[in-house]
């Protein structure tokens, strides 16, 4: 859900709308073309109808942003850095930089969705009993106040990842002193909900609603997803507490000069050797110049590979991510996700001891859950 076009920032977050979002936004108008408004303004042509329709369902997606929002103004408050909002088929999501530091600011993020909600609500509402005599304006004002309703109390369904789920965590992680239990549980919860949107699903289907059982199995399927993925992050996170880079890191880094062939790289290390970083020494500094990658190599044409040195396509160290050895690994994993990297190189002062790789963290999981540690 990172990408997507985006639309806007609000407070320095980028607002985004994922391709699935069309999808929805298709299926609500057309709800609302055929089914809501014509009952309450028989009178309008199909084009109108379908106007007001396309109208009332770009304020329930503006809804779903302030909600959204909500989230994210109390994350920046607790010093949570928000790295975007998204709209996508089921609603929106605020991607959250890290994990609140505490319970109390996981609980206020939390909460804060659902009760921007049902302000929106209130907000909606209020304006149907001021607009009953106006054409035109009561039935969406009616309708985007109990869509409103509707988002906050589905969203505090107590299974992660919805924002009741995240309360339950929050709530958990209070009494219990552990925020590693806290999101098991939550977890659990969450895929209990999700396993009983797909057997509602499953038994509106058979009952001859086939359309609204099928959303519902996706519902659940997404939820099941979301929240199973989400515990398997937190036990990644549980497993590599306390680690240190330097207890992962490969101290043997593949080193190459900046004037070796992009070809004989490739045939020589890459294709022979199964390499995928290299450090690049000897440019004028003491140690490191720069860093060069799969990546990097790929981008350039196969026709330039035997005439191309390195240096003229390696990421220069002005531009590197660097860690130091005595780092935590989550904070060094943290880094690479911000900079969304796969390595860094791994330094200490004007030295450099290694590199760090995504593909070590993982085998070091790997060999961690093997031998049961």
């Amino acid at each position: 859900m990172d990408g997507g076009i985006k639309i806007g920032t609000i407070w320095g977050i980028p607002i985004r709308l994922h391709g699935s979002w069309f999808i929805i936004f298709f299926l609500v108008s057309w709800s609302l073309a055929s089914g809501y408004l014509p009952q309450q303004y028989p009178q309008l042509s199909v084009p109108a109808l379908w106007l007001l329709g396309a109208l009332t369902s770009l304020l329930f997606a503006i809804s779903v942003v302030l909600h959204e929002l909500g989230h994210s103004y109390f994350a920046l408050r607790e010093r949570v850095p928000v790295r975007s909002v998204t709209l996508f088929i089921f609603g929106g999501v605020a991607h959250i930089g890290k994990e609140p530091s505490s319970a109390g600011a996981e609980f206020r993020i939390a909460i804060a969705g659902p009760l921007t909600s049902f302000f929106l609500a209130g907000f909606f509402g209020l304006l149907w009993l001021l607009d009953r005599p106006l054409p035109y304006l009561a039935a969406p004002s009616e309708w985007l106040a109990r869509i409103n309703l509707t988002l906050a109390v589905f969203n505090l369904i107590p299974g992660f990842p919805l924002d009741g789920g995240r309360v339950l965590r929050a709530v958990i992680w209070r009494l219990s002193n552990d925020p590693f239990k806290a999101t098991r549980w939550a977890s659990i919860s969450g895929q209990l909900v999700a396993f009983g949107f797909i057997g509602w699903g499953i038994f509106s289907i058979f009952g001859g609603n086939f359309f609204n059982g099928l959303w519902l199995i996706f519902i659940g399927w997404f939820l099941q997803n979301a929240a199973a993925s989400t515990y398997a992050q937190t036990s990644m996170q549980h497993a590599l507490r306390g680690v240190r880079v330097s207890q992962v890191m490969n101290h043997n880094a593949p080193i190459i000069s900046p004037d070796m062939l992009v070809g004989d790289l490739i045939e020589q290390r890459v294709l022979n050797g199964g390499q995928r970083a290299f450090l690049v020494t000897g440019c004028g500094r003491e140690n490191l110049c720069g860093v060069v990658t799969l990546r990097e190599m790929g981008a350039l044409p196969q026709n330039r590979w035997y005439t191309t040195p390195v240096g003229d396509v390696m990421v220069p160290y002005e531009r590197l991510v660097l860690v130091s050895p005595d780092a935590p690994l989550l904070d060094a994993l943290q880094k690479m996700d911000d900079a969304d990297v796969a390595q860094m190189p791994v330094v200490q002062g004007n030295m450099v001891l290694g590199i760090l790789t995504r593909d070590q963290i993982l085998r070091y999981l790997r060999v961690r859950a093997e031998i049961g540690v």
